[in-house]
């Protein structure tokens, strides 16, 4: 957490609060933040004044003059955003009000190393940040989903599974540098857990969001915000030990791991070891979705496994939701697995009031949590970079 988040009253709070609608005018944001209306007026005024905010029309009174409206402007700044895989990446611009831009999806190669990879990013990113200037909207920064455990101080990726090369990357100093902007690194699973809650459970508090796809990841959300830990690892449930995975060596260099029998990776590869030709987890989906048997078996398994180490994570941090994302989650079997498993080894004050279900904001919500993540931390008194200086 920054510091602007920190406290009352900074742009980045009152931008949050008119972004999601929570206060549409100044009289609002003073009920919400408690401050003095002069103090609020300054603040609401030094973003308008940088093109931040903008005031329209009258609202409703509540007894005396009508309020002006507060809202952000798609020209008052977006960020550009970045979810990658480990063979493909999709990018997008992002406004503040969670309205996405110019969204592609294209093959992309993480595990040829960062060398190969960072051209393509760094151009992908270039031209989608030249569109936004044609349409008149602002860059201010740039957040990038990354698929592996980032330390999101420093913006290196650490010891990532299955990817030579990029131990210690320093991603985010690397795209800094030529973008000629801001950027923000995190997990993929963080961000898709941040995009999440912003698009459809921002009522909630606490929050557990569970990535199933190739690989496993979950993000949480504690007291409406990321909560990463002291590094950026926390959430991360794919390298816990389970005992249906026995012996079997994971990527990681351990034995045992969720991973290896609950991953689109691990799923694909048994029932290529049945003799059924399936590629990843897009084709895993479609043998379930079809009524395949193996696959079907294979899946709810999965969301067995998935469930058992879920049901520590409930009891310990009793969340209000948890969602299940990623391609794997739009396969019944495993949801309805891995609800089994926690209405049967949890607490039941912990799962009385618990909502477990799919995520509903689709294959955007990593770039909705990069592009919100990026705005929030690091555009509150940014200066935005000309894309046309920025190297190439």
């Amino acid at each position: 957490m920054t510091a602007a988040e920190e406290q009352p009253g900074s742009a980045a709070h009152v931008l949050e609060l008119v972004a999601s609608g929570t206060a549409a005018s100044r009289a609002d944001l003073v009920r919400e933040l408690g401050l003095a209306a002069s103090t609020v007026s300054a603040r609401v005024q030094e973003l308008v004044d940088a093109g931040l905010l903008t005031e329209y029309g009258e609202g409703a009174s509540r007894g005396g003059r009508r309020p002006r409206l507060l809202r952000i402007p798609d020209s008052g700044g977006i960020a550009l955003a970045a979810d990658l895989g480990s063979h493909h990446a999709r990018v997008g611009a992002v406004g503040r009000t969670g309205a996405t831009f110019d969204v592609t999806e294209y093959s992309f190669d993480l595990t040829a190393g960062p060398d190969r990879a960072l051209e393509p990013l760094v151009g992908r990113l270039a031209e989608l940040a030249d569109r936004q200037c044609a349409a008149g909207r602002t860059v201010r920064a740039v957040g990038v989903g990354f698929p592996g455990p980032v330390d999101t101080g420093t913006g290196q990726v650490i010891a990532p599974s299955r990817m030579p090369g990029w131990h210690l990357y320093e991603l985010r100093d690397r795209l800094a540098k030529r973008l000629g902007l801001p950027v923000l690194v995190d997990n993929d699973a963080n961000m898709m857990a941040l995009g999440e809650h912003r698009a459809a459970h921002s009522g909630l508090r606490h929050l557990v969001v569970v990535k199933a796809g190739r690989g496993i990841g979950s993000g949480v959300i504690s007291d409406g915000r990321l909560y990463r830990g002291a590094r950026g690892s926390a959430g991360d449930i794919s390298h816990v030990r389970v005992d249906a995975a026995a012996e079997r060596p994971c990527s990681c260099g351990n034995i045992g791991c969720l991973e290896t029998v609950a991953s689109g990776a691990a799923i694909a590869a048994e029932l290529r070891t049945l003799g059924i030709g399936v590629d990843g987890s897009a084709d895993v989906l479609r043998l379930v979705t079809d009524g395949e048997p193996n696959a079907t078996t294979l899946v709810r398994q999965a969301g067995r496994h998935i469930g058992t180490v879920l049901s520590v994570v409930v009891n310990f941090f009793n969340p209000e939701a948890v969602v299940l994302a990623g391609a794997l989650a739009e396969a019944e079997p495993l949801v309805a697995a891995v609800r089994g498993m926690l209405y049967e080894r949890c607490l039941p004050m912990a799962t009385s009031e618990l909502t477990i279900t799919a995520a509903t904001s689709g294959a955007d919500a990593g770039l909705l949590g990069a592009g919100h993540a990026a705005l929030r931390e690091l555009a509150p008194g940014s200066r935005p970079v000309p894309m046309a200086r920025a190297a190439r």
